[in-house]
């Protein structure tokens, strides 16, 4: 039943506030403005018959006179294979210049998978960089953020991710992205192949803020319904942090307690029930998440960095142009290292990092200008090789090709005996003439 309502209280912010009963929290409103344009809204909370809409387009031209109209029904997207090749606002209206999406609506926001129908991640995600591939390797169904800082290419790294791996649907959600980012984005998917396969929501940083926040779900939603349709499906969110403070800037519109730096209590509820959406379902698809977190100032102990690494299953840090070693993680890549990949993965990228951080600390002696041993110019050496042809982001290696890289640059910088790996691995698959 439509129960409508021909008064505004109070308009703050993307806030309206009306009297109204019987209306459910997540239902959806029509404003009628004066000028006879209409915008959606939606019930984020209540008490009593006071009831807070959020209103998706801003408030701009909304006056204490408009009528309300409630829909009795959640905010949905369209869904189809209709969907591919296209991009959407953050309303999901059509920014491409094509036709409106006429397929059927599936609700977004709903609860993560049933866990019974879950099962152990255990399929590698190949993406032909080194860096995760050998090091840090990425599993289909896990949900891991890339920590960063503005001005790296974090967005060039999600693209090169997407478009060489072998997902079915690539699902991209852009919050507060320039233009100039989201034109990228188009351009690449296009130049690579990969645009036939994807669906883009875009937020840019012109648009209302509101709807920087309805970008994850939609494009979850949407994801969803491709899993349960038996595809593998790669969903990239760029960027959590813009994400984490629309919702900062819609609390303080609603002048709710701030908790930490001014984000609201619900943070943590906020960012793990859109990362929990990644998911392996026994017998059809999967859901693989990928999402980049800028981090104001580097911080680590950023809140909205913070609670994500209590989320998620590891990370991705990309610092100076290339993803560090010792900052990033992969906690689910012991579920094919060595299982689903040669037998030497995991010994031989365990034996190379410890040999790079022994030769960060020759560097260190070598910069203080301290007397460098025979041991401490290999490690040198080692570290050169290791940066230029392991680390470099635009190295385009099949996992079997960087394990044989790996191997050769031992070779090159050590003897034997000096590696600290099995006589099993050197002999079936060192480089040693």
């Amino acid at each position: 039943m439509i129960k409508t309502y021909n008064s505004i209280e109070k308009v703050k912010g993307s806030i309206a506030q009306v009297r109204a009963e019987g209306v459910k929290l997540g239902e959806l409103a029509e404003i009628k403005l004066r000028d006879g344009r209409s915008t959606l809204a939606e019930v984020i909370s209540f008490s009593g018959d006071k009831v807070n809409l959020q209103i998706y387009r801003g408030t701009r031209g909304v006056s204490t006179g408009d009528q309300t109209r409630f829909l009795s029904k959640p905010m949905q997207v369209a869904f189809g294979d209709s969907l591919l090749g296209r991009v959407f606002n953050g309303a999901g209206e059509p920014v491409d210049g094509g036709a409106q999406v006429a397929e059927e609506k599936v609700e977004i926001g709903g609860p993560s998978f049933n866990p019974s129908k879950r099962i152990v991640p255990k399929r590698m995600i190949k993406t032909n960089i080194p860096m995760i591939d050998m090091f840090n390797t990425l599993v289909r169904s896990q949900k891991i953020p890339i920590f960063s800082i503005p001005g790296e290419p974090y967005n060039e790294l999600l693209a090169r991710i997407a478009s060489q791996t072998d997902a079915d649907v690539i699902v991209l959600g852009g919050m507060g992205l320039k233009f100039d980012d989201y034109e990228f984005f188009y351009r690449y998917f296009t130049k690579t192949g990969a645009m036939e396969k994807t669906t883009m929501f875009i937020h840019t940083a012109s648009d209302p803020v509101v709807e920087c926040i309805l970008v994850p779900d939609m494009a979850l939603a949407v994801a969803e319904q491709f899993a349960v349709k038996d595809k593998n499906v790669l969903v990239l969110l760029t960027d959590m942090t813009s994400f984490a403070d629309a919702q900062k800037e819609i609390s303080i519109s609603m002048e709710m307690v701030p908790s930490n730096r001014g984000y609201p209590g619900s943070l943590y509820s906020d960012l793990a029930s859109r990362y929990e959406k990644a998911v392996d379902i026994d017998g059809s698809g999967s859901i693989t998440v990928i999402a980049v977190t800028t981090m104001p100032g580097d911080d680590v102990t950023h809140p909205v960095p913070d609670n994500t690494g209590y989320i998620t299953e590891g990370q991705f840090y990309l610092h100076n142009g290339a993803i560090d070693p010792f900052g990033s993680l992969s906690r689910l890549k012991q579920q094919v290292m060595g299982k689903v990949t040669r037998k030497d993965h995991g010994d031989l990228a365990n034996a190379m990092i410890r040999l790079y951080a022994d030769a960060k600390k020759a560097k260190d002696r070598e910069s203080m200008g301290f007397r460098l041993s025979e041991w401490d110019r290999k490690l040198i050496k080692y570290a050169v090789m290791f940066e230029r042809d392991l680390m470099d982001l635009s190295v385009n290696l099949d996992i079997e090709e960087q394990l044989d890289l790996g191997w050769k640059i031992l070779s090159e910088c050590f003897a034997k005996n000096e590696v600290g790996l099995k006589a099993e691995w050197i002999e079936k698959y060192g480089k040693w003439k």
